[in-house]
């Protein structure tokens, strides 16, 4: 069976893992979802990510971070989605609970928080809001 939106399964997947307490999630890897996990270990949003098994079935493996008991990641919010993309440009990008959050955008130069996407020129594919 073939999924149609990997990347909200993933950010569904984490949401789960946080609302029971888990300390980490598993999911099947994929270069983006490594990609984003990757910027939301630079934001600090998760303690660590890393791909474990063969070649043939990575998964995608995220340690969760957590401050007083509470998830860190409390919102997550898939933007852009398999119907309905949506794009920005590099003076557009939005920002999300007045700079308290993070705007994950897919650019040509690979996956960037917002700040970074506006500071370097680039414009492009609004995946998900965090916060």
């Amino acid at each position: 069976m073939s999924m149609q939106d990997p990347i909200s399964d993933m950010l569904v997947r984490i949401k789960n893992a946080q609302m029971s307490s888990h300390r980490e999630v598993s999911m099947p890897s994929a270069n983006i979802k490594c990609a984003i996990a990757k910027v939301l270990q630079q934001e600090g949003y998760i303690h660590s990510f890393e791909v474990v098994g063969d070649d043939k079935k990575p998964q995608l493996k995220i340690v969760l971070k957590y401050f007083n008991g509470k998830p860190v990641i409390d919102t997550l919010k898939r933007v852009s989605k398999p119907g309905l993309r949506q794009y920005a440009a590099s003076n557009d990008i939005p920002q999300v609970l007045d700079g308290l959050g993070v705007a994950l955008i897919s650019t040509s130069k690979g996956v960037m928080a917002g700040a970074d996407a506006k500071k370097a020129g680039h414009g492009g594919e609004v995946l998900c809001y965090v916060a």
